[in-house]
């Protein structure tokens, strides 16, 4: 009779590499625990606006560059015409409408939770990876260690097969360390700084972004509560609930927008930061996901309004699809379309968009 001596086979993991320093880390602290790793660059957007060059090919090379420090396979999908579809157009028709989307959370719920995952899993991977700052366990999301870093805000449309898939090998670090890492590892992307602005373009505001689809209507600002014109604006569409810089309206008081009539196209605001206008203790949301569970009513939650918005302690109540968010503490600037997201400690249950 022989014996064998059987090694484990190491699961293979496919990490979503951006080019940046928190997906380079996450695939080195993935390869250095034993996974067979494979970085994945999702080409999601390519395009170039005039006077506005999207960095796409600079973040492809920087992620090949770690993949071979790493000495690890790597891979490219092309994931141009779902992104544009379910990301891009969904959010451009939005700001048509009058609200204010988050294309984060559309492009985690669609592209990196839903496409990439079973693309990767099509092609041999057991599980995927990203650079989120957020933790899972059991497939309950929960939020990141580092409170200045938490992205769980932008995941809570994913679904629990897909987190029991997934890996955030950086939700117990601090941003601090990750640099650290990255540095110690002598990672050619170790100083690259943190991208701003919009998640498939960068360096660009949403409105710089939506004048190359949208066409500029001049319009009034008028104050709320005199009905007083007090300057011009060009498209209430740029424009979003509690908004304060932009407006072009000189001397006093700041004026912040409290609502809009996309039908007219009037900003209205108010320089009363205490406006009742302004603030909200009732929410309501529709289009709700829960992750497992849905929150019971005679509970107390916290829940927040927007990406690295207070926490509030609240009561929520469902009917017929819709969710009413009951808060002890009023809100300022709540605007349609924006994500409300339910947590029980540092479990994420879910959330909803915000209604007109």
């Amino acid at each position: 009779m022989y014996w064998y001596s059987i090694m484990p086979v190491s699961k293979s993991v496919f990490v979503g590499m951006s080019g940046g320093v928190d997906s380079s880390v996450t695939a080195a602290l993935l390869e250095g625990q034993g996974y067979r790793v494979t970085g994945v660059y999702m080409k999601n957007w390519t395009e170039d606006l005039p006077g506005m060059q999207c960095p796409w090919a600079e973040d492809l090379a920087d992620a090949k560059r770690v993949a071979v420090q790493l000495g690890i396979d790597f891979k490219v999908f092309d994931f141009q015409d779902e992104y544009r579809q379910t990301v891009v157009d969904y959010m451009i028709e939005e700001y048509k409408a009058g609200r204010t989307p988050n294309p984060d959370v559309m492009c985690n719920q669609e592209i990196k939770f839903k496409l990439f995952l079973k693309t990767a899993l099509a092609q041999g991977a057991d599980l995927i990876a990203t650079g989120h700052y957020a933790r899972v366990e059991s497939g309950q999301l929960l939020t990141g260690l580092d409170a200045s870093k938490d992205q769980s805000y932008f995941l809570y449309r994913v679904d629990r097969p897909a987190l029991e898939k997934t890996l955030f090998p950086l939700g117990s670090l601090k941003k601090t360390e990750v640099r650290r890492r990255a540095g110690e590892l002598n990672l050619v992307n170790a100083d690259k700084p943190d991208s701003q602005g919009i998640c498939f373009v960068g360096e660009i505001g949403i409105k710089d972004f939506l004048m190359h689809y949208v066409e500029s209507q001049p319009g009034e600002i008028v104050d709320i509560r005199t009905r007083e014109i007090l300057g011009e604006h060009d498209g209430a569409i740029f424009f979003t609930i509690g908004q304060r810089h932009g407006l072009g309206i000189g001397g006093g008081l700041p004026y912040y927008v409290v609502a809009k009539d996309m039908k007219k196209n009037i900003v209205y605001v108010t320089s009363n930061l205490d406006d009742k206008y302004l603030w909200k203790d009732e929410i309501t949301l529709d289009q709700l996901h829960w992750i497992s569970d849905e929150p019971v009513p005679s509970e107390t939650y916290q829940v927040r309004a927007r990406y690295r918005g207070p926490l509030v302690k609240a009561s929520i109540a469902i009917d017929d699809g819709r969710a009413v968010v009951k808060l002890r503490d009023a809100v300022r600037g709540v605007a349609a379309g924006q994500s409300v997201v339910v947590y029980d400690g540092d479990r994420v249950l879910g959330g909803g968009i915000v209604t007109a």
